[in-house]
């Protein structure tokens, strides 16, 4: 469904993390959940969404020190990948065969095979529609993010 949408071969999904405020959360605990930079106590949601805006994956963690990278290295999502049980994908991208699907990321995620970042700045005519393009598709979690956030 990505290809048809955003024109993307094995695009697994977009993979991003958000800050959720925790309303209800103990008072006791209020120090221990809450980051300098937001102010108020925090939970992590890291989620893979899809074009429609489907969650396919979704991983809780309290924020406390926890930011995308160390919460990346709790998820069970790659856990297929480690163990060599991940669905056989196939596709060719600029004349290269590929046997895994990625996931487009921003920035922050490190630089594993299965994540697509953007580029930041490039003046090639085929990178800048490439950021265009890959920009577009990570709407999709974006959207979701607003979904969920939604009063």
């Amino acid at each position: 469904m990505h290809e048809a949408k955003h024109g993307f071969l094995g695009m697994l999904g977009s993979l991003d993390c958000m800050h959720w405020t925790w309303k209800n959360y103990p008072v006791a605990w209020h120090g221990a959940y809450t980051r300098r930079d937001h102010g108020k106590p925090t939970i992590i949601l890291e989620t893979v969404v899809s074009q429609d805006p489907w969650i396919w994956h979704a991983f809780f963690r309290v924020a406390g020190s926890n930011n995308n990278i160390n919460v990346l290295n709790q998820l069970t999502l790659f856990n297929d990948v480690i163990s060599g049980n991940e669905a056989a994908m196939h596709f060719v991208a600029n004349n290269s065969h590929h046997t895994r699907g990625y996931y487009l990321t921003d920035g922050i995620y490190p630089e594993w095979p299965v994540f697509v970042k953007n580029f930041t700045f490039s003046s090639d005519s085929k990178k800048q529609r490439f950021k265009v393009m890959q920009e577009a598709a990570r709407k999709d979690v974006e959207r979701a993010f607003d979904v969920l956030q939604a009063r």
